[in-house]
């Protein structure tokens, strides 16, 4: 037996449904699609994910997280991150990214993790507070590029008092 003389399975092919063409088709008048409803019509269906009312799977399962657009946005380094430089070097932006210690052109925050045992001249956007105390314990400088937030302020504007109206006396 050879591959050209291999027939195709009994079934395999079959007539091609000519769907709109009448009676005399074999499919009737509405050419197998029923009478009237959603399903008969031209451009009928309903979208994926639809589910016949009943709530859609999207929709029913929890959501986690948020993310907030307007979140302010560092690039974090530890104080023993900055151990690797020589001592009384300045690092900042420059010297951090070519020690592969950021990666983007974000402002750097420092953090107080760990320990630092060199004085340096450390330049960031931002320093907590344990961090300016681990690098100044070292006899470090702490330059902050960029200033704190300032502290939220009460806008709340005080209560207006209603103008008080003089009583009037009850007709009889």
């Amino acid at each position: 037996m050879k591959l050209n003389e291999i027939g195709r399975p009994k079934g395999s092919n079959r007539p091609v449904k000519r769907r709109g063409r009448g009676g005399a088709s074999g499919h009737g008048g509405t050419s197998t699609r029923g009478h009237k409803g959603q399903w008969s019509r031209a451009g009928g269906g309903v979208r994926p994910g639809f589910e016949g009312g009943q709530m859609p799977l999207v929709r029913r399962i929890p959501k986690f997280g948020f993310t907030s657009r307007r979140a302010d946005r560092y690039q974090i380094i530890n104080v023993d991150d900055l151990s690797r430089f020589p001592e009384n070097t300045l690092v900042d932006n420059k010297a951090l990214f070519s020690a592969g210690l950021i990666k983007k052109d974000l402002p750097v925050k420092v953090l107080g993790h760990g320990d630092l045992k060199i004085s340096l001249k450390v330049e960031a956007g931002f320093f907590s507070k344990q961090a300016e105390k681990k690098i100044k314990a070292a006899k470090g400088q702490v330059i902050a590029t960029q200033s704190p937030k300032p502290e939220k302020q009460n806008l709340k504007t005080p209560a207006l008092k209603k103008p008080q109206t003089p009583k009037t006396k009850k007709r009889p």
